[in-house]
């Protein structure tokens, strides 16, 4: 008796040291897989429970995986994958349909005793309980203790239960966390492909020669790391070419970071682009990575590379040439891999001649220059153009938006020193003036910096003289010859769309010229 008491004693100072241990294993980490592979190896060391197998719930199913075993005769060649119990399967199946523990005083006993694992002793007990939340099983712990003695399975019964308890929370929060991670996931895919979708070469619009070359380009340029210097008029474009590179590039899952660098002074600029120390000046409360740290594996835009003083300069020259610097207050050299494009409204050569632009830097930013053409050297564009930035504001203001005839005609006939940017905000504001969402000559404000004015650069349009010995097929042409071969011109000649002269070039097999 007295033999049996001291047992009985070792048997719960054990289960108590090891549950301690249990609870020590789960609290300590959140990785959930690595955290319950320890629990088992506990329960194996400490509290005489070997051959230790956790079994989860299958999402929408009623069958058992199992998820970790601890066992000496198993290692990583041998590990069970895909091993299930269905719903009544067995012990564990069992515990599962019954949602009660269940206890084997010796596994050859009973023949429901399934071991898919081909590891337990048929003279040895064996216990099983369900991991539970309220009501619901979650899975089920199992072991076989090592003892012949079934009056002491009660107490390894007890500690199991108690065990299952404490990895019940680590399973809840691990499925949390995998929700949540698969939430995120989702959300970050639904945004990159919003993201790409918003800035994919189909927002860049135009059918022109300068544009096509334009595409042309982008597609190229896409595919290597090479630094691309976009020069352009203000409004032409050149951060969408740089969105669009990017997105169509290797690097698309890359952070893409942009910088206006004629937005800040040189101090502030410095701490910008390489991030400065802690203390490194007044007001660096704290470390602060830099844009060229964030954009690493990604892309850096620089706008208004052209706008940066001589003195830093010779700092952005070192890092596009070696790919490493320092934060401001560190001697401490970091190294990033990030590809340049940068944008420039400034007439480099001349700004070079100079002298306040350095050669070098110059021919460092200058390896794939881009050159956006002026919305007046691609006026057929326009049309297409306001029609898209029309079905923008349309989508804004949830209305139908539409432009007559005549309101095209008035604004083919400006020359748009503020490019597109000039025709996106004055297509905004005719539409805020216009009740029934027809946008007329009326409601069309042709104003730059010198005021209101309007100066005609092609003349306008005379319809197609009507010809009753014409058919539909030379009425097409004579409108094209009319418009210089222009399709939107001719459209508008006809009276049509431009969705609508092309399906009839295309039907009537007219071959179009290029002029």
């Amino acid at each position: 008796m007295e033999y049996s008491t001291k047992r009985e004693t070792h048997i719960a100072e054990s289960h108590l040291a090891a549950l301690y241990e249990v609870s020590s294993v789960l609290t300590n980490s959140l990785d959930y897989k690595q955290s319950v592979s320890k629990v088992l190896q506990v329960l194996h060391d400490k509290a005489m429970l070997q051959h230790a197998m956790l079994a989860l719930m299958e999402e929408n199913e009623q069958m058992l995986t199992i998820d970790t075993v601890h066992s000496p005769k198993l290692d990583g060649s041998n590990m069970p994958k895909n091993v299930r119990y269905r719903a009544g399967e067995g012990i564990v199946g069992t515990v599962l349909s019954q949602k009660q523990p269940i206890v084997l005083s010796k596994v050859s006993n009973d023949l429901r005793f399934a071991d898919k694992l081909d590891l337990y002793a048929l003279d040895l007990p064996f216990i099983a309980v369900p991991i539970k939340k309220n009501a619901e099983v979650l899975g089920v712990l199992a072991a076989q203790p090592l003892l012949d003695d079934p009056s002491k399975l009660p107490l390894f019964t007890r500690f199991l239960e108690m065990t299952a308890n404490l990895i019940a929370k680590s399973v809840l929060l691990a499925k949390d966390v995998a929700v949540q991670t698969d939430q995120l996931q989702a959300e970050r895919d639904r945004l990159r492909r919003k993201v790409r979708s918003n800035y994919s070469m189909d927002n860049i619009v135009g059918h022109s020669r300068v544009m096509r070359r334009v595409f042309e380009q982008i597609r190229l340029v896409s595919k290597w790391d090479s630094t691309v210097l976009i020069r352009g008029e203000s409004g032409t474009g050149k951060e969408l070419i740089a969105n669009a590179i990017h997105y169509n590039s290797p690097r698309a899952t890359g952070p893409f970071i942009k910088l206006n660098c004629a937005a800040l002074p040189d101090n502030l600029l410095e701490s910008e682009l390489f991030g400065h120390e802690k203390g490194a000046f007044t007001g660096a409360v704290k470390q602060r990575k830099g844009r060229f740290e964030m954009a690493d594996g990604g892309t850096l835009f620089l706008d208004e590379i052209g706008e940066i003083s001589a003195a830093f300069q010779a700092k952005l020259l070192r890092v596009l040439q070696e790919g490493e610097f320092e934060r401001v207050g560190s001697t401490q050299t970091l190294h990033v891999d990030v590809r340049i494009l940068a944008a420039t409204n400034r007439n480099l050569e001349e700004e070079v001649k100079q002298e306040r632009f350095r050669e070098d830097l110059y021919y460092r930013l200058n390896v794939m220059p881009m050159f956006p053409p002026p919305l007046r050297e691609r006026i057929e564009d326009l049309p297409d153009l306001a029609e898209f930035l029309l079905e923008k504001l349309s989508k804004q203001q949830r209305r139908e938006l539409s432009l007559t005839d005549s309101a095209i005609r008035m604004m083919m006939g400006y020359d748009w020193p503020g490019n597109v940017r000039q025709l996106e905000n004055m297509l905004e504001r005719a539409s805020v003036m216009s009740e029934s969402g027809i946008i007329d000559q009326d409601l069309i404000v042709l104003d730059g910096l010198d005021g209101p004015k309007f100066t005609p650069r092609v003349p306008v349009e005379k319809p197609v003289v009507e010809n009753s010995d014409m058919d539909e097929r030379e009425r097409v042409i004579a409108a094209l010859e009319q418009a210089g071969w222009v399709q939107a011109k001719a459209a508008r000649l006809l009276n049509m769309t431009p969705r609508q002269i092309a399906y009839r070039i295309q039907t009537m097999n007219i071959n179009v010229r290029q002029m």
